[in-house]
Parts: C-alpha cells; sequence; structure tokens
C-alpha cells in the first residue's frame, strides 16, 4: 500500500476505535450501575440536540476535509476541536511554509501541525487539570473574561487579514454578506458552523462573477 492507502486503513481503524470508546463510556457507567434510562427520555433528548450536530458534523467533514488534506482529517476528527484549534493550526503550518494541501508537502505538514496542536491541547488541558484550584480565580476574573470571550474571533482575525490581503476582491463578496446578516440578525450567530459551506458557496459564485467581468 502507498501512503495515501495507509493512510486510509489506519485512519478508519482508529475514527470507529474512537467511536466505540465515546459510545463505551455511558454504556460501561449503566451497566455497572444497572441504572439505564428510558428510551424515551433518550429519544426526546437527542430530538434537540441531534438535528444540529448531524448537519454541522456533515457540513465540518466537507468543509474542513480539502483544508486538512487526508492524514490531518483523520486525527483532527478524532482528537476534535477543529475550528478553534486544528484547522488555523494546520493551515498557519503551511501558509508559513509556503506550500498548498494538495501537495506531498502539504499533506504531511498539515499531518504535523494537526499532532503538533493535539499533543499541545492535551498537555495542557493536563497541566490545567492539576492547577485547577489555582487557575479558577484567575480565569474567573472579571479583567479576564472579556479577553476569553474574543480568543476565537481574535485567532480567525489574525488568519483572515492574511488571505483577505492575498485577493480583496473576493474576500469582501462574502464578508459583507456575513456582516450584514449577523447585523440584521443577531440570532445567527449560534449557528456560525452551518454558515461556513454557505460563505464558500458565495465566495466561489463572487469569484466566478468577478472573472467573469474580467474585474480578477
Amino acid at each position: 500500500m502507498n501512503y495515501q492507502d495507509k493512510t486510509h486503513f489506519y485512519g478508519k481503524i482508529w475514527i470507529w476505535t474512537a467511536v466505540c470508546v465515546v459510545l463505551l463510556v455511558p454504556v460501561s457507567i449503566c451497566v455497572y450501575y444497572n441504572a439505564w434510562p428510558e428510551m424515551t427520555a433518550v429519544f426526546k433528548g437527542l430530538l434537540g440536540v441531534a438535528p444540529i450536530f448531524w448537519t454541522v458534523g456533515t457540513i465540518e467533514v466537507i468543509t474542513f476535509t480539502p483544508m486538512l488534506g487526508t492524514g490531518g482529517s483523520y486525527l483532527a476528527f478524532v482528537t476534535g476541536n477543529l475550528t478553534s484549534i486544528k484547522v488555523p493550526s494546520a493551515i498557519n503550518a503551511m501558509e508559513s511554509a509556503g506550500v498548498k494541501v494538495q501537495s506531498e508537502e502539504g499533506e504531511i505538514l498539515s499531518t504535523i501541525a494537526v499532532a503538533t496542536s493535539s499533543i499541545v491541547t492535551t498537555l495542557v488541558i493536563a497541566l490545567g487539570v492539576v492547577f485547577l484550584s489555582i487557575l479558577t480565580p484567575v480565569i474567573n476574573s472579571p479583567i479576564l473574561q472579556p479577553a476569553f470571550k474574543n480568543i476565537l474571533p481574535a485567532l480567525f482575525g489574525g488568519l483572515a487579514v492574511v488571505y483577505i490581503n492575498k485577493n480583496v476582491k473576493v474576500a469582501m463578496i462574502p464578508m459583507l454578506f456575513m456582516m450584514i446578516l449577523f447585523l440584521l440578525v443577531p440570532s445567527m450567530a449560534s449557528s456560525v458552523g452551518i454558515l461556513v459551506p454557505v460563505g464558500a458557496l458565495i465566495s466561489i459564485a463572487g469569484a466566478r462573477f468577478l472573472y467573469k467581468k474580467n474585474l480578477i
């Protein structure tokens, strides 16, 4: 098997292993304590959260896989937290090295970046658990609360500047659309995951329009 075949083979094993581990945790607890929830309660709970999780999960696979490559995608979807950590790490690494994800260099670099961010995240979480009692007053400090609430916008804002500067004309169309949408309908901010492919489609349509008009 070549590199891609091996990546798919082992990636599928780890993906389904992660699924089994996640599902076995609540099952093990129920077996140990001999306490099983009523199926009506389970379905009632799933009815409220499953549709959005399935939708966002499907959208993330379609949107993020081309950005991460094969190895990076399998690793990122097993370890999680793609939007705020894995995707920015991979994109920033490839941007710094001047390679594209479709290339062999980009594939390898994306995988290394995702793996490194996963290890760093695990270490930070472990340290946070160890020093939780010491860090709690600091984290809950009113002075730092605004900073914690703006970590994600600051992270993607920095990445956005790089990509907007590459082609301002193409970037302005989806950016203006999203700005107007969120100003008119602030409640849509909670559905930002679903709006990612919408922004991608608007970008593609806008770029095609500008290209046809010989503006880019």
